[in-house]
């Protein structure tokens, strides 16, 4: 997809892909065009002796670019003809082959929208019949595309993110990226079925407005009631309905700016560590585990400690936690970089 505006129309699936600027091959195409009709009104002009016009006048650069284009369009009036053996030679091994390159042009043009179109058409339908357990992003501003980076860092295939947002511009940047992009209202059931909210692993809900994170939310927890919803907020007194919504994780964008401002200012060197924690693929990072098995430990990574046991909503320290238990959390801290 290329960059700048586009007229994506509300709920259409824009598939991830290469390719150049429509308007560049437009242009490429109409250049090659008036290429192909100057080229055949120089070979009769440079030809004109062995032409004539019906009004017997001397074939000029006018009269060749005019036989040109009706020539090439085969539209020939017939009112400017080859009579000598040279002229019609050169009609026969020059002229007529840019008449057909012509038509090829035209009518090529017109086949490959029509096939591209089709094609895209049906690699969505292919897309949608084997989407499961993907990520959907409601919301790809500045917060969204920062968490489709995230994940994309993490192991997750840029194929199984799904961004949704209205703006045209964001839709465009996340194809851009490798993403599926929808361009519709996060809080529309339909536009919510186009991105297979239903077959999500997980929907993390990113909107400039918290009224639309909230109304998202309770939309996407209605459509599929297993999936983990991780939604971001950032006036305090909505982050509850958030929660009541059904988001499983709620983020208060603004506090958590606050506190590593905070940080920032009494320990420089802290919020250096934790903006690489936060920076997933490189040096220190923080990694979840989760036991399944009721006494073998889940293997982790090399050069990982473990931080914390989460169970049952609860934060142990692996001290207290003692032997691992189903459905715990492991937290561990990992060195990439060792």
């Amino acid at each position: 997809m290329a960059n700048g505006r586009h007229s994506t129309n509300l709920g259409e699936v824009q598939l991830p892909r290469t390719a150049s600027s429509p308007l560049r091959e437009v242009g490429r195409r109409v250049g090659f065009a008036v290429s192909l009709v100057v080229f055949v009104a120089l070979i009769v002009l440079l030809g004109r002796e062995g032409y004539v016009d019906v009004t017997g006048d001397q074939i000029g650069f006018l009269d060749s670019l005019y036989y040109a284009s009706v020539t090439v369009t085969t539209t020939g009036y017939g009112d400017i003809t080859a009579v000598s053996d040279g002229a019609r030679l050169a009609t026969i091994a020059l002229i007529t082959p840019a008449r057909i390159v012509f038509l090829i042009l035209v009518v090529g043009t017109t086949v490959e929208v029509l096939t591209d179109r089709s094609r895209q058409l049906l690699l969505i339908r292919r897309w949608r019949r084997r989407v499961r357990d993907h990520y959907v992003i409601l919301g790809f501003g500045s917060t969204g595309a920062s968490a489709a980076a995230d994940l994309v860092r993490r192991g997750v295939e840029p194929d199984r993110i799904v961004a949704v947002d209205i703006d045209a511009e964001a839709v465009a940047d996340a194809a851009n990226r490798g993403f599926v992009a929808i361009r519709g209202n996060a809080t529309n059931s339909a536009v919510l079925d186009q991105a297979g909210v239903r077959q999500a692993k997980a929907v993390i809900i990113a909107p400039n407005r918290d009224d639309t994170a909230v109304l998202a939310t309770l939309t996407v927890r209605e459509i599929n009631t297993t999936a983990h919803i991780v939604a971001g907020g950032r006036d305090q007194e909505n982050l509850h309905l958030l929660r009541q919504g059904g988001a499983d994780e709620v983020i208060d964008a603004t506090a958590a700016v606050g506190r590593m401002l905070g940080i920032a200012t009494k320990s420089p060197g802290a919020i250096s560590v934790l903006d690489e924690l936060l920076e997933a693929g490189s040096g220190l990072e923080l990694v979840e585990i989760e036991c399944t098995t009721p006494n073998d430990l889940p293997v982790m990574p090399d050069n990982a400690s473990l931080v914390s046991v989460v169970r049952n909503g609860r934060h142990l320290r692996p001290d207290v936690a003692g032997d691992p238990q189903p459905g715990d959390r492991l937290v561990v801290l990992n060195d990439r970089d060792a």
